[in-house]
Parts: structure tokens; sequence; C-alpha cells
């Protein structure tokens, strides 16, 4: 590693875990969640950071680019893979852009020898196979070089790791190189796209703030996943996320479930819960999206939809040194269109154990459907 790379990456880490520590001091409900962090920089920027709301309509192909007027952004894979052997193998990738100042979309970037830091960028990695769990992390700071995003051909890349379309409408490929083990991915069907709540406009809370939100939900996924010296051949189903915004969680908001599951008569379902810190589970944020075979979607609020955590599990991020009780299986129910679940993780410990550790499973699912997908929990951690 190159000394100006640690250099770059250690800006990143202070960076990011000092405006952390502020954003938590701040009563500002514009300083909540994940997006609170740039609000603790001091904006020396000409332009204002950017709100979604309900007028905003998605755009494509400009959508699967960066938008460096919002606060945070991520661009997110989960898969459920079979092996040839017909094992379950769960995997995850995400990469996220956190604002540090606004800048116009059509604007061009600062130069890169100025060592601009207007952003910077996270990228997780997980594989999930015969009750184990391996994460990585990494980090680095925006228009250096190190990490970006680009809309057509599309590309997302942080170092080596790297989500990119070879050619427009070929299949999308993923490689990922973490210690120990990989994966290396063809993910096709990335055509048929999903726009959540509003037009793209998911609402994440009753008072209004809320995130651009669409996603990929049927893609075929095939390639090779390596673990412990071994090369396992997979193929399966993915889902892909895409969502951006200056204001993720209201000031109150302790965390979210969310699900995103492929069930066995063809529909899909991506359901959230937003919860409250002080445990009001009255006051706590749902919604849902219920996604017909033929790509209809119903958009379902919170009156609409009943969650329950139950088989609580006494979790331990030793690495890290977190621990949290979570919720290994959820009862969802959606009576308006027939849905009445239970949502379980497998046994295992499923922390990705990064700067803000969170729990990120594969799922099964039964009652009034079958199916598998992922869930994702944060907020449980102490």
């Amino acid at each position: 590693m190159s000394a100006a790379r640690v250099v770059s990456v250690l800006l990143v880490m202070v960076l990011v875990l000092v405006t952390a520590m502020l954003s938590a001091c701040s009563e500002s409900p514009d300083n909540g969640g994940f997006a609170g962090l740039a609000a603790s920089v001091e904006n020396d920027s000409p332009h204002e950071f950017l709100q979604p709301g309900p007028g905003n309509r998605l755009s494509f192909p400009d959508d699967f680019g960066p938008h460096p007027q919002h606060r945070i952004e991520w661009w997110y894979l989960t898969a459920n893979l079979e092996t040839a052997d017909g094992q379950p193998l769960g995997l995850q990738w995400t990469q996220f852009r956190q604002a540090i100042k606004p800048r116009p979309a059509d604007d061009p970037p600062p130069p890169s020898d100025t060592w601009p830091l207007e952003a910077a960028w996270m990228a997780h990695a997980a594989v999930s196979y015969e009750g184990q769990h391996q994460f990585a992390e990494r980090l680095a700071r925006g228009d250096v070089g190190h990490a970006g995003a680009r809309a057509e051909p599309f590309q997302v890349w942080l170092d080596d790791w790297l989500l990119s379309e070879p050619a427009v409408g070929e299949p999308w490929r993923l490689q990922v190189q973490a210690d120990g083990w990989g994966y290396d991915l063809r993910l096709g069907n990335t055509d048929d796209r999903v726009a959540h709540g509003n037009h793209g406009f998911s609402a994440k809370s009753f008072d209004g703030q809320g995130s651009m939100y669409f996603s990929l939900v049927n893609l075929d996924i095939s390639g090779t996943v390596t673990l412990n010296g071994k090369t396992h051949q997979v193929q399966g189903k993915g889902w892909f996320d895409r969502e951006w915004s200056s204001q993720l969680l209201k000031t109150g908001q302790q965390g979210w479930d969310w699900f995103a599951l492929h069930l066995d008569d063809d529909h899909k379902l991506m359901a959230f819960r937003l919860r409250e810190s002080e445990g009001d589970r009255d006051r706590d944020f749902l919604s849902a999206s219920w996604i017909a075979p033929d790509g209809e979607v119903t958009t379902l609020g919170p009156d609409q939809i009943e969650l329950v955590g139950q088989d609580w599990r006494d979790s331990e991020n030793g690495e890290h040194g977190e621990s949290g009780r979570v919720p290994g299986q959820f009862q969802l129910r959606i009576p308006d269109v027939g849905v009445d679940i239970q949502v379980t993780a497998p046994k295992g410990q499923y922390w990705n154990a990064g700067l803000y550790p969170y729990w990120e499973s594969p799922v099964t699912v039964e009652g009034s459907h079958a199916g598998v997908g992922y869930m994702e929990l944060t907020g449980y951690n102490k």
C-alpha cells in the first residue's frame, strides 16, 4: 500500500469517527442518522445539499451514477445462491458515498492533484456459508482515484473491488477479493427496475423525510466464490438496491429492520421498519413494496403492515467489542396482499463488524408463502 493510500484511508477514518461523534451530540433533526455526518462539517461550498421529496422522479441511466449534491447514497447487492452440490450460500456487497461538501451533478469534480475532500467512500463485502460469516470493509476518500462511480457504462469501484457493466446492455460483473476469500460474479437481467414508494420517493417517517429508492429484484447470478482455499461454482437470484438522500434517519429513530424476499410464487417483497429509540412501537414507521410477477408494484403503508421480532438471540461481536440482542425471526403480516410469514435467519453470527456494526443475513420464508431473501438490522448493537 502506497504512503498516499495510507494517508488517504487514515484521513477518511478520522473524518468519519469525528463527525459521527459530533452528529451524535446534535439536537437538530437535520443532523440525524447516517446523513447527519456531513452536517457536522463546515460547508464552504456555494451550493446546498438537496433533499428528495414526493415530486422527484427517477431518471435512467443517470440514477445509476453518483449524486454529489446529496449527503448519502449507496449501491447494494444481496444474493441467495447455491453451490454445485445444492448448499445455500448468501452474499452481500455494498458501496457507500458520504458527501462532505455538496456539488451539482453537472459540475466537474475538483482536480485530483489538489487532494480534495468532498466525499468519503466505504465498501462492505460478506459471504455467509455453512454457519460461517466472512466480512470485509474498505475506506477511501473521493475524487483522487481510489473510489468512485459513473452511470454509463455503469461502474462502481473502491480500489480493486468493482461492480461494472463491460458494455451497455451486457451482464454486470462483480469482483471482490478480501483476506482469504472473494467472489467473481455475473449479474444478468439488470433491466427490470422497481420504483418504491411514490414514483421512487420512499418515505422514511411520518414527518415526510425520505430517500429516492429503486431496485433490481430479479437478477440472475452465476460465478465463483472462493472460501478457505476452495472455489465454489454458484448460481441463484440477487436483489440490487439503489438509494440516495440528504437525510436518512430523523432524530429519535434508532435503526431499521429491512427485508428483501424472493417468494416461490414469483412475487417479491421489500419491507422495512424504522424504529423509534424510545421503544414506542406505535411510532415506528413501516413501508413495503409488493411486487407481482409481471412487475406491478403495490405500495403499502404503516397501517397495513405488522412486524414482530421474536426468537431473540444474544449476539456477540468480539472483534469490535459490540454486543446486542437481535431478533432471529420476524412475523410479518400484510393482510391486504395475503401475506402472513415467518422470516428466519440461520443459526450463527452475522454481524458486519465495521465502523458501524450491523446484522446482515440470508433468511428463509415460511407460512402463507415460502421463499428466501435477506435481512438487515441496524441499531441493535450497544
